[in-house]
């Protein structure tokens, strides 16, 4: 379970990049030259998510709580937002989804 979810969070980091960095461009009017790399991580992503071991639709519906989790660690970190409890306990709801789907995969 460690490996897959170690994947999961790769897979989220890929994602995000390859979205902030049109972001950056459309928003901040930084250079067009960010779409190339942006491309390259979504591509990234997509690979990723081919090398779960389980159904694509479930390996959606677990990846969805890493990908929040992520992507208020990257609220955080990146953005300098501070993060409300409220923020935490949705992380920790989203997170424990994912457990528990992963867990099942060898069941169903």
């Amino acid at each position: 379970m460690v490996k897959t979810t170690l994947l999961f969070f790769l897979t989220a980091i890929a994602e995000i990049v390859g979205c902030f960095l049109p972001w950056l461009w459309l928003k901040k009017g930084m250079s067009a030259w960010l779409l190339l790399p942006a491309a390259a991580s979504l591509a990234l992503f997509v690979w990723l998510l081919t090398l779960h071991p389980a159904a694509s639709g479930r390996v959606y519906a677990a990846y969805g709580g890493v990908y929040v989790v992520t992507a208020l660690i990257w609220l955080r970190v990146v953005d300098g937002v501070k993060l409300s409890t409220w923020d935490w306990i949705g992380a920790l709801v989203a997170f424990s989804g994912m457990l528990i789907i992963v867990a099942g995969w060898g069941r169903a």
